[in-house]
């Protein structure tokens, strides 16, 4: 039996009515003929080892999306090419309507990797936003991909600039760099950046250690302790290392061989590298990054654009903040780093003025919903 207040009105019918349209009815007005129903559902698939920066990601994806009302399930498929095969096959076949695809980056053919899994998903009319990603193969292109990057050039000159300033300013400061042989994207753009302030003579290369790949970090921690002798105090200002796993070593190694006259700087953050810089304060002065968080949010967004027929541009790139140690004090970790990084989380306005966005938002706020299952991994 309906319970009734006065004149016959269902009471629970009325409450809903004040509060307007039930989300999955904005969601099919919205998205009429990319959803089903009013649902929507996103897989997130990171291929990467599960750590810091990948939970960062996913974490902004699902957040965004749940606040939209989406169902979204995450997959870490621990940067194993098969896994991802595999797990895109089984996407490609399922009843998803968008996926957000972020790829490790650092070996050799994964432009490859990424065009061979993601072009079953996209020939279903799957839309798709990439992080790190850019699916290519033999001149072959994904059409209708949105791809999204951390600004690579941007991190670097932070980087390099920061160091240049914290050097005596008489000199160009002498820097072993860390490196890697492969032609990884992200690091030939960054290590271009090095070589064009070298050709400018803002800074002076001393010694580089060049990595096979950037599978086994920990290699370069071990080479630059084993070169440490020969640069005796005075002749090396600082290393560079524009991999955050990499320079996690560099710092334990410099302060093993109590080398607290060469300094370190980075690119990229986490909680352990908040947590290294902190303890080695006087040796890890610096590390530009971007909010990974912010890339995830960014990234659901960018999708939900696409399913309600919006054109975002077709690529997009994360500026760099700058962390420094001085910045940081012992309660601060990447969940709050914002409250001690001036800019970090200054996501405002990107990709989030959308009228209707913010209309599937306050729906959602309003209505009391069961939180979606996500999918912690695969």
């Amino acid at each position: 039996m309906a319970c009734v207040r006065g004149g016959g009105e269902d009471v629970v019918s009325r409450a809903t009515a004040g509060k307007g349209p039930p989300l999955q009815v904005l969601l099919d007005r919205y998205m009429f003929g990319t959803v089903a129903g009013g649902i929507v559902k996103i897989a997130v698939v990171v291929n990467l080892k599960a750590g810091d920066q990948p939970r960062q990601f996913t974490e902004g994806c699902v957040w965004e999306g749940r606040s939209m009302g989406f169902i979204v399930d995450v997959f870490v498929t621990g940067g194993d090419e098969q896994r991802c095969r595999d797990l895109l096959a089984r996407i490609a076949q399922a009843d998803y309507d968008g996926l957000v695809f972020s790829n490790s980056g650092n070996s050799i053919g994964d432009d490859a990797l990424s065009y061979d899994t993601l072009k079953p998903v996209a020939d279903r009319g799957m839309r798709i936003v990439t992080f790190e990603a850019s699916p290519s193969r033999g001149g072959r292109i994904i059409s209708g991909i949105n791809e999204t990057f951390q600004d690579d050039s941007g991190l670097a000159r932070l980087s390099l600039d920061t160091l240049i300033s914290c050097g005596s300013g008489d000199r160009p400061p002498k820097i072993i760099r860390i490196g890697t042989e492969a032609g990884i994207p992200f690091m030939v753009r960054r290590n271009r950046v090095f070589d064009d302030y070298l050709s400018e003579g803002k800074i002076e290369e001393v010694g580089l250690i060049n990595l096979r790949d950037l599978e086994n970090p920990e290699a370069a921690a071990r080479e630059l302790a084993s070169v440490l002798s020969r640069f005796p105090p005075g002749t090396v200002d600082a290393v560079w290392s524009p991999f955050e796993e990499c320079a996690a070593g560099c710092v334990e190694a410099l302060a093993a061989a109590g080398r607290e006259d060469i300094k370190l700087f980075s690119i990229g953050i986490s909680n352990e590298g908040i947590r290294l810089m902190q303890r080695y304060s006087r040796i890890w002065l610096a590390s530009a990054a971007v909010d990974l968080q912010l890339a995830g949010t960014v990234n659901m967004r960018i999708l939900a654009a696409r399913l309600a027929g919006e054109i975002p541009p077709a690529t997009f790139s994360f500026g760099p903040q700058l962390v420094m140690a001085t910045d940081l004090n012992r309660d601060v970790n990447m969940g709050n780093i914002s409250v001690m990084v001036p800019g970090w989380e200054g996501g405002s306005g990107l990709f989030d003025d959308y009228p209707w966005m913010e209309e599937l938002k306050t729906v959602e706020s309003r209505y009391l919903r069961i939180a979606p299952f996500v999918q912690a991994a695969e």
